[in-house]
């Protein structure tokens, strides 16, 4: 947010901006309620100019939304990603409807140009699903449109995400009651706020159980390439070791899949050799053999609770929205 002005000092109104950027008082106010006549290269001036002149957002009439743009990142838009964005996905749809907005889906190359789309559909509010580049985010913000950020967080932006640290916690302290001593995870890039969080979780708990982390168990999966011959790459490491875990966490449930089948041809018995969470918990964790334990999160909630803040948020606002999380016991963890 800009600068604000100082006590005593006047506040910023629209011709105060319209004369610092040589625009009408019209074409300011029209950039500042995100209506239509402008370039969107003139939208960000003119916005970005208010914000750093301290202008107060929460002074204009926010307009009625009635299409909303749900951005998802190219690298979500896998057959990996889709278990998990999909049902978030319909729960935004969900929502839509009940407030009678049209949401359009549309999948994000950061090397394409984004503000193209943005100024080709005229969304009146953006619902950014997961990773996004903070510099696409910070440009997406630029065009003075409501945003809110699912499953990714942002200082300065609102937001709604899964307590995904308590998580992490949660599969991991179960791993430790379970008796388990030597617990590894599988994690993918650190860039993601998600994972960030869900590693914390996982060495927390160790941490809360006394017990010493073991850098060589935590093995972070490379974001390009076979993603399957990775976790297949991961796990002959792991199970190479001298002294090898006897339990993994996932960070999220394809990857707890993929390492479990690697485990069931390599001859291990699951859970009895080796312990398995994942994260997530899509539906094809409940219809694994073993059935996956995992972490379940309910996306299409998660989904709606973006556009609510939508729906009650404006500029001036920065809200942050943490679902609960549980954890689900199932036969891949548990050994009776």
């Amino acid at each position: 947010m800009g600068a604000q002005p100082a006590e005593g000092r006047a506040p910023v109104t629209i011709r105060h901006i319209a004369e610092k950027t040589g625009r009408s008082i019209g074409t300011v106010s029209r950039a500042l309620k995100n209506q239509g006549g402008l370039t969107e290269e003139t939208r960000a001036m003119i916005v970005t100019t208010a914000r750093e002149m301290g202008y107060d957002f929460g002074n204009l009439k926010a307009g009625r939304i009635r299409r909303m743009a749900f951005l998802l990142h190219s690298q979500h838009s896998t057959l990996a990603s889709s278990p998990f964005y999909s049902p978030v996905l319909h729960g935004a749809e969900a929502a839509c409807r009940k407030h009678g907005i049209a949401l359009s889906l549309f999948a994000v190359n950061p090397a394409e140009p984004v503000m193209e789309l943005i100024r080709v559909h005229q969304p009146d509010a953006i619902l950014c699903a997961g990773y996004f580049e903070p510099e696409v985010l910070a440009a997406l913000r630029a065009s003075g449109r409501p945003m809110v950020l699912v499953d990714m967080r942002l200082p300065g932006f609102t937001s709604a995400n899964p307590d995904h640290r308590l998580g992490g916690y949660l599969a991991t302290r179960h791993l430790v009651d379970c008796g388990r001593k030597r617990i590894a995870m599988l994690s993918g890039p650190l860039s993601h706020y998600s994972i960030q969080e869900r590693v914390h979780g996982f060495r927390k708990a160790l941490y809360d159980a006394r017990r010493l982390a073991d850098p060589d168990l935590e093995i972070v999966l490379p974001s390009v390439g076979d993603r399957e011959q990775a976790v297949r790459d991961a796990m002959a490491g792991l199970l190479a070791m001298t002294q090898r875990p006897d339990a993994l966490f996932c960070y999220n449930d394809s990857t707890a899949l993929s390492a479990m089948r690697f485990c069931l041809d390599a001859g291990l018995k699951v859970p009895h050799d080796i312990a398995i969470v994942g994260f997530d918990d899509i539906s094809a964790a409940a219809m694994a053999i073993p059935p996956l334990s995992s972490i379940s999160i309910d996306k299409e909630a998660l989904g709606a609770a973006g556009v609510e803040l939508l729906m009650q948020t404006d500029a001036s606002q920065m809200l942050e929205k943490i679902l609960d999380v549980r954890l689900v016991v199932r036969e891949s963890s548990y050994d009776d």
